[in-house]
Parts: structure tokens; sequence; C-alpha cells
């Protein structure tokens, strides 16, 4: 999960797909651990290379959801300020319909209840 830090504090990138905020996040492909997952995917969904790991390894997963599926989230840093939505080579266009970097407040107020756990975990992890 990517964040910056600027003069207002913490933000994190949230995207939305229709009407659906999250946070960069897909399946893994072959030969990759959970953590490169995640690094490729915020490339791919939102042109962040620069990435961080300033709290290592550390990640939180969801509840199972949409058929079983759990989502495994890390913090990462970067200090991009725009928000880029390449276009997904398969599909033609973006994978996302927008991009924002906001506080968490925000973030709580977008996204849907089983990631507010996740962002709880954000918030302990920042706080340290």
């Amino acid at each position: 999960m990517p964040l910056r830090r600027d003069e207002g504090g913490w933000r994190v990138l949230v995207l939305r797909c229709y009407r659906n905020w999250d946070f960069p996040k897909g399946r893994v492909e072959a030969g990759e651990d959970l953590l490169q997952t995640a690094l490729r995917e915020a490339r791919e969904e939102a042109d962040l290379s620069d990435l961080r790991l300033d709290w290592g390894a550390a990640y939180a997963e969801t509840a199972p959801y949409s058929r079983g599926k759990v989502a495994r989230y890390y913090l990462a840093r970067t200090e991009r300020e725009d928000v880029v939505l390449p276009v997904n080579p398969e599909l033609g266009h973006p994978e996302h319909h927008e991009g924002r970097w906001v506080d968490l407040d925000t973030a709580t107020t977008l996204l849907p209840a089983r990631l507010q756990p996740i962002l709880a975990w954000v918030r302990e992890q920042l706080e340290e």
C-alpha cells in the first residue's frame, strides 16, 4: 500500500474502479512471492517504481471476501505526488477510473468495510 508524507501528514493511495475504492492489489504471477506481487501491482496500476519498504515485510490481510479471496497489504513509501494510471496493455485502458492521495480519515470514508481493519493496522504502524 503506497504511502507518502507531506506537510499535512500521511497520505495513502486509493484507486477507484467504477464505484469501488481499494488499494493497488492483484494476483500472484508464477515465480513471485507476495511482496514482489504487491510491488509489481503498484507499478502496473499506479506507475510507482520508487517504493521503499520502510516498514520491512510487515503486512496485514483482509478477512476472506468474494469467493474466499484474501488480500495482503504491505506498507511502502514513495515521494511521488502525482497519480498516474497507466494503460493496461491487455485491456487497452487503465485498470482504474481514478486515483487519489488521501489522508487516513478520508480513506476511512471511501473504502469498504472489509478494508477498515487494514486502515486501523496502517494507523498503528504509522504511530510506532
